[in-house]
């Protein structure tokens, strides 16, 4: 795996980028690191007897190397290699021919670091660029529809009678559920999370410990874990980091007005700001860990929110930043 651009700051903290992370040991899907899942998935069509990883990602090789002990973990300084391209595409990840000496004949095939890989029957394995938060987005409702196909209830979760579940969904140990809610598949809501009264929950991936309010609406959304979410609020197609706290009445926007594409600021190679197109016509905020929205927060779409951020309740974010 080699080193590969992306534009995924806002979902990571500082200490992650100073302790050697890289957004795939960070993001988790159904509780487990992306590129633990990606060695993983590998491992069950392929003999997998070394990963290759960047020097420079010191949490990353540790994370591959408790989880799969038979494996050899190698370092590499991977600085030769020409891997930037900004891209969000998917193509399979066929054999190909090294150009670093270092490393010449030590793997099968090569895949970005920031990457979801994957297996269909028609074509193999699959690799996905994580380039953009959309892309990442766009995995979760990828595994989502792949992996909950039957309803799985802990039982151990509390869900209260009048609760409606409808379509598969998996609901882990010490979740409760309050009345007249509904949760609608595929959905996944992991360990010590709560759902308030007559809130609406569709197609989302919760982390553990997410607290939902009463009378909520959340939507096509990943939650990292231990957000808190008031009540009345209003969550669509958005990336929730940890430890997130919103106050009542607020939400995040996933349409404009004009209902054209949305448009996302990135930093290019040089420093500059850039709006970029999205190419979706619905796609929310991408909310960083350890922020805190105040009440009566509207959150525009394609806004992202850098990590620790506080905003003062009744302000509309964004507004500002273009369209």
């Amino acid at each position: 795996m080699h080193n590969s651009v992306h534009h995924l700051e806002s979902l990571l903290s500082r200490a992650d980028f100073d302790n050697g992370n890289c957004p795939t040991s960070s993001l988790k899907l159904f509780g487990e690191p992306l590129i633990v899942r990606n060695v993983d998935v590998t491992r069950k069509f392929m003999t997998v007897d070394t990963v290759l990883i960047p020097s420079n990602l010191p949490n990353t090789i540790d994370l591959i190397a408790t989880n799969f002990p038979s494996i050899k973990v190698k370092e590499y300084d991977d600085t030769s290699f020409i891997a930037n391209e900004l891209v969000s595409s998917r193509k399979s990840a066929l054999p190909f021919i090294d150009q670093n000496p270092v490393i010449a004949g030590l793997q099968n095939f090569e895949a970005p670091i920031n990457s979801f890989i994957y297996h269909t029957i028609e074509q193999g394995l699959l690799v996905d660029n994580v380039v953009y938060p959309w892309d990442f987005l766009n995995i979760v409702q990828k595994t989502l529809r792949a992996e909950v196909t039957r309803t799985i209830i802990s039982p151990n979760a509390s869900i209260a009678r009048t609760t409606v579940i409808e379509g598969p969904c998996i609901i882990e140990d010490d979740v409760t559920i309050d009345d007249f809610c509904k949760i609608k598949g595929p959905t996944y809501i992991s360990k010590g999370s709560h759902v308030g009264m007559s809130s609406l929950i569709r197609n989302c991936m919760f982390g553990k410990e997410t607290k939902i309010g009463f009378n909520c609406e959340i939507a096509k959304s990943y939650f990292a874990g231990n957000a808190k979410i008031s009540h009345q609020n209003v969550i669509l197609d958005s990336i929730i980091g940890e430890n997130a706290w919103f106050g009542g009445y607020s939400g995040t926007a996933n349409v404009l007005l004009s209902r054209k594409n949305i448009k996302y600021e990135i930093i290019n190679d040089v420093g500059e700001k850039l709006l970029l197109d999205t190419g979706l016509d619905h796609f929310g905020a991408v909310v960083g860990e350890n922020c805190a929205i105040g009440a009566s927060v509207i959150i525009l779409p394609g806004r992202q929110i850098p990590p620790g951020t506080v905003i003062q309740a009744g302000t509309i974010y964004g507004i500002n930043h273009g369209s």
